[in-house]
């Protein structure tokens, strides 16, 4: 018998159970909870830090929490899912591993009778019970509107995109495109870095510069993008004449604020995220009907407040 049999047999007896439990109107005690939380790549602090957030709220309330990191794949992360699945978990949290291959988790997990809590990222076909994001529409429109102020609404904008099709990218560029479109004299031209790495706002930055040599605005769609750009306009002996801002107060971020390499920043509350995850899980097992969409508010950063986010990370 292969896997991928064996996986989908799991599934089926976790069906099974959970229909039975259903049926029976059992309530779990909260030490017997199991719950799981899939994130797309431990080695971005954004989701480091939610699993930090997580791990600290299940030990306080004393359930158990199974932490999977897929490294960015999402063929192992659906393979990883269907794992905690069969080891008979009550709850699911998820961040996607980008676009493509996002609905099948959730799919599994609901076919299962699980409910799933997204975060960050919701799949537009098979969105989960709750999602739980920061603001990236309004804190992009306010980023912009500050980008506007600052140049005095005339100059162009060279935006290294994230990955296309995910809820920030879509969010962002829509916010702070909603902002551009107050200034007629300011120009944006969008390239995908299809990533939220750093070496891909660099290699990006540097393609955009050698087209555009008159850029006078960076705006990584995350602060690994923007701190990429920042150092390519270094590079290019322009970093004077260029604004460079980003998005989401991860620690190199804050860093990189805080040292000058970017100038602002929109900090998002990722710890936040995984406690108020855990929560809507353990809401969800008992039925509790929530909202489908939880939007967290989004902080403007620059040197004049960086220093209390990068003390308490929120």
């Amino acid at each position: 018998m292969n896997r991928k049999t064996w996986g989908r047999m799991a599934v089926a007896v976790a069906v099974c159970i959970a229909v039975g439990l259903a049926a029976a109107g059992q309530k779990k005690d909260i030490k017997d909870v199991v719950l799981g939380l899939s994130v797309a790549n431990l080695q971005m602090d954004f989701c480091n830090q939610i699993r930090i957030g997580a791990e600290a709220e299940a030990e306080k309330l004393g359930l158990e929490l199974i932490v999977v990191d897929s490294r960015d794949d999402a063929t192992t992360q659906i393979d990883q899912v269907q794992d905690l699945l069969a080891r008979g978990i009550d709850a699911l949290m998820f961040i996607p591993a980008g676009a493509s291959a996002a609905d099948a988790p959730v799919r599994d997990a609901h076919r299962a009778g699980i409910p799933v809590v997204t975060i960050d990222r919701n799949p537009q076909n098979e969105p989960g019970d709750v999602f739980i994001a920061s603001d990236s529409y309004n804190g992009c429109k306010e980023l912009g509107e500050w980008v506007i102020e600052q140049t005095g609404g005339k100059g162009k904008v060279g935006v290294i995109q994230g990955q296309l099709g995910t809820t920030p990218e879509i969010d962002r560029q829509a916010g702070f495109n909603e902002a551009m479109a107050k200034a007629p004299g300011m120009t944006v031209i969008e390239q995908a870095a299809d990533t939220w790495f750093q070496e891909d706002g660099f290699r990006v930055g540097q393609d955009l510069l050698q087209v555009h040599p008159d850029i006078t605005v960076f705006f990584g769609r995350c602060d690994g993008l923007a701190v990429g750009a920042a150092h390519a306009a270094r590079l290019a002996n322009l970093r004077d004449q260029i604004l460079v801002v980003g998005f989401d107060g991860d620690e190199p971020g804050l860093a990189a604020i805080r040292d000058g390499v970017i100038d602002a920043t929109m900090t998002q509350a990722f710890r936040q995220f995984g406690r108020e995850a855990i929560h809507s899980c353990l809401k969800l097992m008992d039925g509790e009907k929530l909202d489908p969409v939880r939007l967290v508010p989004v902080v403007f950063t620059t040197k004049d407040n960086v220093q209390q986010f990068i003390d308490e990370r929120p």
